[in-house]
């Protein structure tokens, strides 16, 4: 059997999921995205929740969003999470911060429990994410 045959007949692996990461710090956000890589994720980054509600509404189709509720923008964490709920209900939400109220509030108002107090082990980010893969 020639290997062209056998390339051809081996089914095709399915893409990898895609994470949104919506991170105001350039430093955390190359950080946590080249983590997210590493474990063989695809990384749409962007800097707050207006840029991301952007790429949303021209199609984008994360799995998981994971977004930084301290970001400083038009629209904060809290209500780009809200959005994406609404809008886009199949795409997954995990909140963070580094903020132990703020933290705490988003663990009260997520109806799925998913967040992460800042600073996260990267280890506990990605289990995190492999678990809200798999609802």
């Amino acid at each position: 059997m020639s290997s062209a045959r056998t390339a051809a007949e081996k089914p095709a692996s399915p893409p990898a999921p895609v994470i949104l990461l919506v991170e105001g710090s350039a430093l955390t956000r190359m950080a946590v995205a080249g983590y997210l890589r590493d474990c063989g994720y695809q990384v749409a980054e962007t800097s707050g929740a207006m840029e991301a509600r952007r790429l949303l509404q021209a199609g984008a189709a994360p799995d998981v969003a994971l977004i930084d509720l301290d970001i400083d923008d038009e629209l904060d964490g809290f209500g780009l999470a809200q959005w994406i709920r609404a809008e886009r209900p199949g795409v997954k939400v995990l909140l963070s911060s580094g903020v132990r109220r703020t933290a705490e509030t988003a663990g009260d108002l997520c109806e799925r429990g998913p967040y992460l107090a800042k600073p996260y082990d990267h280890r506990d980010l990605e289990s995190r994410i492999r678990r809200l893969l798999a609802t």
